[in-house]
């Protein structure tokens, strides 16, 4: 299962994590989001010991969201070793998210 990502745990599960991390920017009454959202479980499931995966709800966690400027959800963002190294807005297929993930693996 996807990891519920806030204001108070970003840094420790997100900017320390030994591992690449998928972010997904959210909220509940977005509709794209109602899309991207079980491909993110999946991929949370696809990836489990080798990625961290995890969502944010920009409306509950606005310091983290103001801080990497999310203006349009669903925003998914991809950190290594506590920098963004790659960026999807909107709704994709899981592949195109799939090969973010992987291209980070190395």
């Amino acid at each position: 299962m996807a990891l519920q990502i806030t204001d108070s745990n970003f840094e420790e599960l997100v900017l320390k994590s030994d591992k690449p991390v998928l972010v997904d920017f959210w909220a509940e009454w977005c509709g794209p989001c109602r899309v991207v959202g079980p491909i993110v479980e999946e991929l949370s499931k696809d990836y489990e010991g080798r990625a961290v995966v995890g969502k944010v709800d920009v409306d509950n966690n606005p310091n983290i969201s103001m801080k990497y400027g999310i203006r349009n959800i669903p925003t998914l963002l991809v950190f290594k070793n506590g920098e963004i190294v790659d960026k999807q807005v909107g709704a994709v297929p899981k592949t195109v998210l799939a090969q973010k993930l992987n291209s980070q693996l190395s």
